[in-house]
């Protein structure tokens, strides 16, 4: 009953309903596209960490201490050279 008797809404009025409909959608489309991606995302964290190679786990041991020099390059010719045959 408030706006029957010249009480209507005038042009500012109708401006900010109109900026607050347009504003409140693109809040919901936003959010719905958001959430839609974040769902939808594959996940980052999924891959094992290679296995070292023979030639790292050689370097580590010749870093720790376990091999001296000549037995870390005799080793590593021996991994280059490839497979034995018997």
């Amino acid at each position: 009953m408030m706006f029957w008797y010249d009480h209507d809404v005038s042009g500012w009025g109708w401006f900010a309903m109109s900026a607050g409909m347009i504003l409140f959608w693109a809040l919901i489309i936003t959010v719905a596209v958001l959430l839609f991606r974040a769902l939808n995302s594959p996940h980052e964290h999924t891959h094992t960490p290679a296995a070292p190679t023979p030639e790292d786990i050689l370097r580590e041991r010749l870093a720790r201490g376990e091999i001296d020099e000549e037995e870390y390059r005799r080793r590593l010719t021996t991994l280059h050279a490839g497979p034995t045959k018997t």
